[in-house]
Order: structure tokens, then C-alpha cells, then sequence
């Protein structure tokens, strides 16, 4: 394939959605159309380009973020096909990182759903402009102006719609160039473009004034045109939209169907025209190590700086995903990074590979704007920023939420401790949002993830690629510790004394003062300036022991040892003796003072509290919602489109776990289920 040797012809973009609205469909008709494949792969059949792992195979899911590459118009489009269930988010948290625009794609009779507002949080925190790609436009109950509405309304978003679909006779409207463009052949490859019948117009007139409008808002020059009632030329209106597109002021949109080959290539053409070049994206912010701020501009001149954003074991092997933002990266170079620890650590690139999804090539060298796949890289890991040796700084860095579900796990037959505990710690390293750790009061060896979906793929994984077979217990719901009344409390650190008069003294008394926050504020930690005698004052030795005794002893809760969370903590007073007490003796005051507010202010236990949407047929509402509410959730609206109905509504994890199985059960395997974790809360 050839690629362009400019920056502005290539475009980073992902393809992003709820849950079986049909990422992974479209995606397969970008590279058909564009000739990066040469056949179009379905996911019903277990044969899609991107889902290359045998699980993606098998659920008929995307669990992971695969990347690839398409040419369109002289341009290279690079598409990074991402998971739609919440349980793989940290997948689309990542990828989002890295990408310069996005496409969404709605289900066409559903519109947006609770994974697409997620989906759209996560592209609102990095910026990134957007196309809207509304599918599965020719299932019955499909409507493309309400899903319009619905943008406007739960994404409080602007769209523009360009293509407004009429599946009946396989055409599209471009309400830009005022045409009907038909899709023929027998995979929708025979593009034939006409103008637009004045029956059809009419049907369309109201929604190109809106986009005149919206065009209009995203450039001054047009306004008094568009005001006058005049007609702007389709160059112009391209211009103002794509203005208004890398600003974030407004959205294109777009309808088809992916899986009935209607729609796709004006969407192609939007990704050219719309979406940024990687230098149309603002300078990304790196810190240095002394604190200093240093603006990155992509393609500018400049040692080395990349972010690892991904770690994946391929054909075993440990391999990291890169995005380079400045310089170039050859094999054999040399790479520096800060490791979590805040040390600087060195090592060597011994390959560079370009990536098609499970395929690999090798590259003599990678450059600014690329996204590569490296091998030889030992310890780096997700978020970490790849530097030219002697000029470490550190871009920021991606989001993990930590994991909701245990599983207790144990080797099975023929897997003996040691591999189980190497394997583990392979597949952490892939996935930020796994942890292993022991149960202190069984001494088991759990297995936390973001759900049930989750935990079973990773069993499955173990077993297919390494060999590692595991015995699982019943999932576990991974718990919070809150307070809910203000405590203060003292305590006295005095080891055995010394004989040594040259000892530093060991003793060090501390007063502690803890009071609940509001949910999801976090914890606010204070020292009072007074808490030394006048004319003293903390070192920095003392005040950073004070600062790591409140954060180990916030980690281990006085009920069930689980995270404490929205708590103010404050250190109202010091006292020191002799000399002046030691780091460790001011640390273990606080630590032991604090232990003892916290006994004392009611701690109360928080559960993961879930949004849920259930998608059922009219006749089973009634039915679904009792069974619901016998779980304690809270249902916040139900709402009736066709034959068939949505309830919303909120509910500990817990009463959750298996309530798949029961749907399908309560609808006879039609209804759907989809659930996020909102926040950790008293249930």
C-alpha cells in the first residue's frame, strides 16, 4: 500500500459505539471500499478482518482495539476499531488518547445509547472531532431525524446532517451537493451519483437549511449569506463545516446501513474533508521532571516523544503500541521514560512493525504521527512517554477505573502455581483494568475485572493461549468503605526506648480530624500550617511521611479493608519531641490517629452502583420491571418505541450478577441488557 509522505494526508480516526450498533461491520466496508481488502468480512460469521482473536470470534464481539489502515483520495486513513462493551472501556479510553478524530456510530432505531454517551465523555475529555455515522437505517423503526434529536438532546451536541438516507432504492441524499447517490453492484462497489429528483428535495429542504445554519454559526463569512436566504456553493459550505468540525461547535452526520452496503463512501470522503491531519490538533502538554511544561507539536522538529498506550503479547511476545508525536523512532534506538516510581529507566527498540489488525510488517523507521507496534521493550507500559535518552518528560497520562467483580481463582488440573502467577502477570500488564491480588481473610487469590464478560474472557484467554487452566469461585463484588459522621481522634507513636542518647527520637503525637465529603468528590487531605509549635515547621521528609501514612491508611478501611473514599482528612496537630521526631515516628502518629477517626466517624461499606438500560418486547415490560425491582433497582424511566420498550434504572451490582441469563429466560432470548458502573454509593 502506499503511503502518503505528508502529515496532512493522513488521518488517525476510531470507530466507536454502543454495543452492537455496528463499528465492526463499517469498518470492514472501509477497507473493502478503499481496496485494503478484498473481500468484506462479516461478523455473524466469525470472518471479520479485525476481530482476529478466536474470542472476539466466538462471543461475535470486538474485545479488543485492533488497528489498520485504508487508502482513500490520495489520503491514508489509519482506523482503530474499538470495543463497544463497557466492560472493555479502558480499550476506547486509550485509543481515544492517541487519535486525532473519531466516527460514532448510532444504531439507527435505538439512537443513543448508554455506552454512546460513555463513548462521548470519553472523546469530550480529549477533544477530538467527530462524525456521526447513523446505521442500520433499514431495519424497520429506524429514523434518522430522531436520532438527530436525540444527539441534540442526551449528547447536547450540534449535528449536521449531509446524507440523509432512503434505503428502499439503495441512495443516499448528499444535502451538500444537492444529489441522490446510488449504490449498486453487488456489494454496493458501483457508486453512480445523479442529481437529487425534486420529489426527493423536498423531503430534504428543512434539513439542508439546518445545515446552511449550522455551517453559517461555524463561519462568519457565511452568516449574512445564509441570513439573506441565499444559496452558499458546496466549496464553502465544505470549508465552514470542516471549521466548525476541528473546533468541536458541530457534528456531520451521516445515515446508511453497513451490513447492506448503503452509505459508507460519503462517510470516507467526510473522514478526508472533516476530520484533522495530525498537525491540525492542537500541541499536546508534556511536563518535564523539574515541573516545567513543554508544548509538543506534532511533526515539529525534536528529540523523540511517544506515548506507550497499549501492552499486548503477540504470538507471545511482549510487544507495546506507540503514537509519536515528535522526532523519529529507528530499531535499535535507544528510549528513555519515567516509570511509575518517578525513576527514569532506559531501554532499546530492537523492532518496529506496522499493524493490519492481527498482521505485522516490519518498518526501518517510524515517524511523527504514526502509530507502530515495538518490540524489545521490557518494562514499559500503558501511559508511558518514550523519550530520546537525556530529555525525559512525561505526556499525560491514561485514565483506568479500578475493577468492580472478583473472582476467586485457583490452578487447575495440570497448572502448576508458578506459570499461573507468570501468565497473570502477563495479562495484567496487557490490561490496566485487571488486577490480581489475595484476599485477606481467605488468603485466596482473586481475580478482578469490570464484569462478568470480562473475567470470562480472560479465563478463556488463559486457557487458549497459554495452556493455563483455572478453577473459578463465585464472583464477588469488589466494595468501598465511606464515613458518615465527623471524628477526631489522637494517638501516641512510643516504641521501646533506646539506650542510645545519639538515637533520633522514635516518639511523635498526632491529632487527626476526618468528616464525609459528597459522593464522588473524592478525598480532600489538609495539614494545618499550626500544627507545630510557633517558629517550626515541617521538612519535607516529615511532611511527605505524613501525606503517604493518610494514603496507605485510606487504602485499608477499618471494615473490610477496602478503599476508603469522600472523605476529608486533616492533621489539626503535631507534636514532636526531643530533638525532633523522625519521618517514620510523625507517619506512624498519623497513620494510627487516623485509624482511629475512622473507627469512630460510623464507616458504612459502599457498593457499585450500575446504569442500566434493558431493551425488552412490549408485551414483557410488565414482567421485567417487577423482576427488577425484587433486585432493589431503582427504575428512573421506561419508554415504548415500536413493539419494543427501554427501561433505564439503577441497581447494585450484586442483585446483577447473572441477570443476563434471566432475561433472555423472562423474553425468551429477546430482550438486551447493558449496564456501567456509576459510581461506588450506600445501597
Amino acid at each position: 500500500m502506499k503511503k502518503p509522505s505528508r502529515l496532512s494526508h493522513v488521518r488517525n480516526i476510531g470507530v466507536a459505539a454502543h454495543v452492537d450498533a455496528g463499528k465492526t461491520t463499517l469498518t470492514e466496508r472501509i477497507l473493502f471500499y478503499t481496496g485494503a481488502s478484498y473481500k468484506i468480512g462479516e461478523v455473524h460469521d466469525g470472518a471479520a478482518h479485525m476481530d482476529y482473536m478466536a474470542e472476539e470470534q466466538q462471543h461475535g464481539i470486538t474485545i479488543t482495539a485492533a488497528v489498520t489502515k485504508a487508502p482513500w483520495r490520495e489520503h491514508l486513513i489509519q482506523v482503530v476499531d474499538t470495543p463497544g462493551h463497557v466492560d472493555f472501556s479502558i480499550e476506547v479510553e486509550r485509543a481515544m488518547r492517541v487519535l486525532d478524530g473519531c466516527v460514532l456510530v448510532l444504531d439507527g432505531v435505538r439512537g443513543v445509547e448508554p455506552q454512546t454517551e460513555t463513548v462521548w465523555r470519553q472523546r469530550e475529555h480529549f477533544k477530538l472531532p467527530a462524525l456521526f455515522f447513523v446505521n442500520k437505517m433499514d431495519r424497520p423503526g429506524a429514523d434518522f431525524r430522531r436520532s438527530l434529536d436525540a444527539i441534540r438532546a442526551r449528547l447536547k451536541a450540534e449535528p449536521a446532517p449531509i446524507t440523509l438516507p432512503f434505503p428502499d432504492d439503495h441512495s443516499v441524499i448528499h444535502l451538500i451537493d444537492r444529489s441522490r447517490i446510488r449504490f449498486l453492484g453487488e456489494q454496493g462497489e458501483d457508486v453512480v451519483v445523479e442529481p437529487c429528483p425534486p420529489d426527493l428535495w423536498e423531503h430534504c429542504a428543512d434539513l439542508r437549511e439546518s445545515l446552511a445554519l449550522a455551517a453559517a454559526e461555524a463561519d462568519e463569512s457565511l452568516a449574512d449569506l445564509v441570513l439573506a436566504g441565499e444559496e452558499p456553493d458546496a466549496e464553502s459550505l465544505r470549508a465552514a463545516l470542516r471549521k466548525g468540525t476541528l473546533a468541536g461547535s458541530l457534528f456531520p452526520c451521516f445515515g446508511g446501513s453497513a451490513l447492506r452496503n448503503l452509505g459508507v463512501q460519503p462517510l470516507l470522503d467526510a473522514i478526508v474533508d472533516f476530520l484533522p491531519a495530525p498537525m491540525d490538533r492542537p500541541p499536546s502538554l508534556a511536563k518535564r521532571p523539574d515541573g516545567r511544561s513543554e508544548e509538543i507539536v506534532m511533526g515539529g522538529g525534536g528529540p523523540l516523544a511517544a506515548l506507550a498506550f497499549k501492552v499486548q503479547l503477540w504470538d507471545g511476545r511482549r510487544h507495546v503500541f506507540a503514537r509519536l508525536y515528535r522526532g523519529t523512532l529507528k530499531p535499535g534506538d535507544s528510549v528513555e521514560f519515567l516509570g511509575s516510581d518517578g525513576q527514569t529507566k532506559q531501554e532499546h527498540v530492537a523492532r518496529i512493525f506496522d499493524v493490519d489488525a492481527g498482521k505485522k510488517s516490519k518498518l526501518d523507521q517510524a515517524l511523527a504521527g504514526q502509530i507502530v507496534l515495538l518490540a524489545g521493550l521490557r518494562h514499559a507500559t500503558t501511559g508511558d512517554t518514550l523519550c530520546a535518552p537525556g530529555n525525559p518528560l512525561s505526556l499525560e497520562r491514561i485514565i483506568t477505573h479500578s475493577p468492580v467483580l472478583g473472582l476467586a481463582i485457583e490452578p487447575g488440573a495440570g497448572t502448576d502455581e508458578e506459570k499461573l502467577v507468570e501468565v497473570l502477570d502477563k495479562v495484567q500488564q496487557e490490561d490496566p483494568t485487571l488486577v490480581v491480588e489475595e484476599d485477606p481473610e481467605t488468603g485466596q487469590r482473586l481475580l478482578r475485572g469490570m464484569g462478568e464478560l470480562h473475567l470470562q474472557i480472560v479465563i478463556e484467554r488463559l486457557a487458549r493461549e497459554f495452556g493455563v487452566a483455572v478453577r473459578t469461585g463465585k464472583p464477588a463484588v469488589a466494595v468501598r468503605e465511606t464515613i458518615c459522621a465527623t471524628a477526631s481522634a489522637e494517638a501516641l507513636f512510643a516504641p521501646p526506648p533506646t539506650p542510645d542518647p545519639r538515637q533520633p527520637d522514635l516518639m511523635a503525637r498526632a491529632v487527626v480530624k476526618v468528616a464525609p465529603t459528597k459522593r464522588g468528590q473524592g478525598e480532600q487531605i489538609e495539614v494545618r500550617p499550626s500544627v507545630l509549635p510557633e517558629g517550626s515547621a515541617l521538612s519535607e521528609a516529615q511532611a511527605s511521611a505524613i501525606e503517604q501514612a493518610i494514603q496507605a491508611t485510606l487504602a485499608s478501611g477499618p471494615r473490610s479493608g477496602a478503599e476508603v473514599l469522600d472523605l476529608s482528612v486533616e492533621v489539626v496537630e503535631i507534636e514532636l519531641f526531643g530533638q525532633g521526631s523522625t519521618p517514620e515516628a510523625i507517619g506512624a502518629a498519623v497513620s494510627k490517629a487516623l485509624r482511629k477517626a475512622l473507627e469512630g466517624a460510623r464507616p458504612a461499606t459502599m457498593q457499585p452502583i450500575m446504569r442500566i438500560e434493558v431493551i425488552v418486547p412490549e408485551p414483557n415490560l410488565g414482567t421485567v420491571l417487577g423482576d427488577l425491582q425484587s433486585r432493589k433497582a431503582l427504575i428512573q424511566s421506561t419508554s415504548t418505541q415500536g413493539e419494543m420498550a427501554t427501561i433505564a434504572a439503577e441497581a447494585g451490582l450484586e442483585p446483577l450478577l447473572g441477570y443476563t441469563t434471566s432475561l433472555r429466560s423472562l423474553t425468551q432470548g429477546r430482550g438486551q441488557f447493558s449496564m456501567e458502573l456509576d459510581r461506588f454509593d450506600l445501597w
